[in-house]
């Protein structure tokens, strides 16, 4: 199966992250892993930072700069999908 494009992304608290992919599937995605094993995640420990997080175009992946970024891929297999009950 083909990774979905991501069509945006959302900064949530906690350092998650809500992904629409171009499916229609929603996902929230935990960065705090990240942050805390892979040095060039720290500057997303700052808040103003982590909120300025973008999909990049043809939604390829997200980023911060680019330096810090995730690849759509790593949010689909790796994210929760949102479940409305």
């Amino acid at each position: 199966m083909d990774t979905p494009k991501i069509l945006s992304v959302q900064a949530l608290v906690n350092k998650r992250l809500l992904v629409k992919f171009s499916n229609g599937v929603e996902k929230i995605y935990d960065c705090q892993p990240l942050i805390t094993k892979f040095e060039v995640f720290t500057p997303l420990e700052n808040e103003v930072f982590f909120k300025q997080v973008k999909a990049d175009p043809g939604g390829y992946g997200i980023s911060w700069t680019d330096k810090v970024d995730l690849s759509e891929s790593e949010l689909w297999t790796n994210a929760v999908e949102v479940v409305i009950v």
